[in-house]
């Protein structure tokens, strides 16, 4: 099971929202409501990420942050400020949990004797098939 790395971790007080219209189709809730939402979260001068997070998080969003090392996530697919503002959220976390979760190191292996010699076999059996198509002629 993969350990949460933000576990107990409560990013609210340091998030920033700005909501403005969406683009796209819609019709009149496009042209009059303000339902697209941009969350905006200041990796450096947060309080509840570590140093090292911080550095993590800056070199692996990179192109999510701007000059100023602001990560940007922006929401308008749903038709409500509300539920825009909530997926800007969960995608935050997806990103930065699935960023700040260790790589685990992949251990070499090696084909087993059979499997070696299961598909030299198979290779004979395929061989010997096109050689009979030859014949056949």
């Amino acid at each position: 099971m993969i350990r949460d790395v933000l576990a107990g971790r409560d990013f609210s007080s340091e998030f920033l929202f700005s909501a403005s219209r969406s683009s796209g189709p819609g019709g009149q809730n496009v042209n009059k409501v303000s339902t697209k939402v941009e969350l905006r979260f200041d990796v450096p001068h947060s309080i509840l990420l570590t140093e090292e997070e911080k550095e993590i998080l800056l070199i692996r969003l990179k192109k999510n942050i701007n000059s100023e090392g602001m990560l940007i996530i922006v929401s308008q697919s749903e038709r409500t400020q509300l539920k825009n503002k909530r997926k800007s959220i969960d995608k935050f976390y997806a990103l930065t949990t699935k960023f700040l979760t260790p790589v685990k190191k992949r251990k070499p292996t090696r084909a087993s004797a059979a499997s070696k010699e299961r598909r030299l076999e198979l290779k004979k059996m395929r061989a010997e098939k096109k050689e009979r198509r030859k014949l056949d002629l």
